[in-house]
């Protein structure tokens, strides 16, 4: 899956929070100064270009709506961090993420229950 630019990412995430928009209401979203409405338009035939969003035609505006979902796009790409950059190993990722993040031990505690958890729907599931 291809990446999104800065700009492209701000669009998506408009998108994803309202499911449906015009382009009016994707640029009322932004906060002041709010960018012109060319400016987005472009973005958003790109992101179309891209297959990250489709639309619906109602006399001479579109409807957009997301193609793809955040979480499916946010999986992606921690997907290529990983590949790219801890040699495809998770293991490392989850190392370097506790090692570098100020984590307090509630919320060392809040992954530990979720990785448990995780285990035991696997071991359930090949069960």
């Amino acid at each position: 899956m291809k990446e999104l630019t800065k700009a492209e990412e701000q669009v998506m995430r408009v998108l994803w929070r309202l499911e449906k928009a015009f382009l009016k209401d994707v640029v009322d979203e932004f906060p002041e100064p709010k960018p012109a409405y060319t400016t987005i338009s472009t973005v958003m035939r790109v992101l179309v270009k891209k297959m990250f969003i489709g639309y619906n035609t109602y006399g001479k505006v579109n409807e957009y709506y997301p193609l793809i979902s955040k979480e499916q796009y946010f999986r992606d790409q921690i997907g290529g961090v990983i590949k790219n950059f801890f040699d495809g190993s998770p293991k490392k990722f989850a190392s370097f993420f506790t090692d570098n993040q100020n984590l307090d031990v509630r919320e060392l505690e809040q992954i530990k229950k979720m990785v448990e958890r995780k285990i035991e729907d696997l071991k359930n599931k090949n069960e």
